[in-house]
């Protein structure tokens, strides 16, 4: 199959899939009253979580720098904050499409390889899983959160496994093992093809970025960035809360929740976590809170939608500027 009609069919299926959760998400709603509820939200209050957003973006983008590093030194702050702006972007149009865009990107700046940034991103990308089990760990402290969190996440994800999740972990770490050791022992007789030696250059370009996240010489500058990256989301939803009037009294443990349920609402593979997010927090709220769905929604929309808007306008602006970039380079060359 043609790479353009892949790239089409994968593109259509995705939209799709956003457009269906949409529609079960949005199917009964009372639409006059759900805009009343909307309008009465403190949009200050959503104004402020918008320029939080674009400053956990900045960050992100640093501590990418900085994970970078042992790579190539001479990558910038301007080039890792833009490239990240593009990559949310991307993500809006083409899910899981931005990691590859803005490792690409950094590639076109010839400071790195397109593999040795791909590396780096898999290791950033293991910690911010990390951090959604960390952030899960105060939530269990608590018997409705809790119940919650077993009930409808991890319980139905452990019954859904024939096999223990240990025994899944062992049996990929020995044959992702076992791979590694077949190509080590056969490499001379797989580089002698085009395509045998396009694949070596590709594996050791990600080890090398694996292993320059192992190799940060800050690696205290890595994780304060991270917590602090963490923690600006959790005051994200925090001040969400705050804005929606039906949420107003809630406190810190229940932003820790929903900043929690809305990241998973982000893995699932649609267009800019469109419908998925909605319905998942949405769902979250009624049992927990006892809100009507429709209030739910009212909820999952103006937290995403903010995040949404800081996408588009850091993602455009970020275009721009890597476009004049590349002019001005063009220039000096």
């Amino acid at each position: 199959m043609d790479t353009k009609v892949k790239k089409a069919l994968t593109f259509t299926l995705a939209l799709a899939g956003a457009v269906v959760l949409l529609y079960f998400a949005f199917r009964n709603i009372d639409w006059r009253n759900f805009y009343d509820n909307l309008t009465k939200c403190d949009f200050k209050l959503i104004i402020g979580v918008i320029a939080i957003q674009w400053f956990i973006t900045y960050l992100r983008g640093n501590r990418w720098k900085v994970m970078m590093n042992p790579l190539s030194p001479k990558i910038t702050r301007r080039e890792t904050y833009d490239a990240y702006a593009i990559c949310y972007l991307a993500n809006i149009v083409f899910p899981r499409s931005g990691e590859v865009v803005r490792c690409g990107l950094i590639a076109d700046t010839k400071k790195t390889s397109f593999e040795g940034s791909l590396g780096t991103v898999v290791i950033e990308r293991t910690w911010d899983i990390v951090c959604v089990f960390i952030a899960c760990i105060p939530l269990f402290f608590f018997g409705s959160f809790r119940d919650f969190l077993m009930e409808k996440m991890f319980r139905p994800a452990a019954d859904s496994m024939q096999l223990s999740l240990v025994w899944i972990a062992v049996a990929a770490i020995a044959v992702i093992a076992a791979i590694v050791l077949i190509i080590r022992a056969n490499r001379e007789r797989i580089g002698k093809s085009k395509a045998g030696a396009a694949f070596l250059r590709f594996a050791k370009g990600l080890g090398n970025g694996i292993a320059a996240g192992f190799r940060m010489e800050r690696k205290w500058v890595f994780f304060g960035y991270t917590l602090v990256i963490w923690v600006l989301y959790w005051l994200c939803s925090l001040m969400t809360l705050k804005a929606f009037p039906d949420a107003a009294s809630m406190g810190g443990m229940d932003a820790l929740f929903l900043m929690v349920i809305g990241s998973l609402g982000w893995m699932v593979p649609v267009q800019g976590g469109f419908g998925a997010y909605h319905f998942i927090v949405a769902m979250a709220l009624v049992p927990i809170y006892s809100f009507s769905y429709d209030t739910g929604l009212i909820f999952a929309t103006l937290s995403h939608e903010s995040q949404i808007v800081q996408m588009l306008l850091c993602g455009i602006i970020s275009m721009a500027s890597w476009a004049h970039y590349k002019r001005h380079s063009l220039k000096k060359a």
